[in-house]
């Protein structure tokens, strides 16, 4: 059983179309963006979700295009991108987990375990 309160259910909000890409955005930003609608957690988004995916996008375009970066302006910028569960440790806190299909994925979770062991390996930790 989870720690804490009991989830409050509600109905979700009507689907919506996922807001174009501004083509003024720095690449870096939409390339972020367009990624959003090809992960899976996107599946959860309500239009609230792509609103602040666009506001996030255009923070960071222009932290990119700005001469002055601005590290708290990036800080502010991770925060929502967390909050939108774009991270897998974002996820993970959130109990959502995306799964693959099998076969050809298989072979690369392979390849990524051995390699992994072998990272531990050479590290001198157990292998998990």
């Amino acid at each position: 059983k989870p720690d804490g309160p009991e989830v409050v259910k509600a109905p979700a909000g009507s689907p919506s179309e996922i807001p174009p890409v501004d083509e003024s955005w720095h690449p870096i930003a939409a390339r972020w963006y367009v990624s959003l609608a090809e992960s899976g957690q996107s599946q959860f988004y309500e239009p609230s979700d792509w609103a602040m995916a666009v506001l996030l996008a255009e923070a960071m375009s222009r932290n990119l295009k700005s001469g002055r970066f601005s590290a708290q302006l990036l800080q502010t910028v991770l925060s929502g991108m967390t909050d939108l569960l774009t991270s897998e440790g974002a996820r993970r806190r959130a109990r959502i987990e995306l799964e693959r299909e099998s076969g050809a994925e298989d072979a690369k979770e392979t390849d990524r375990r051995a390699l992994m062991d072998s990272y531990r390996k050479a590290a001198g930790t157990p292998e998990a």
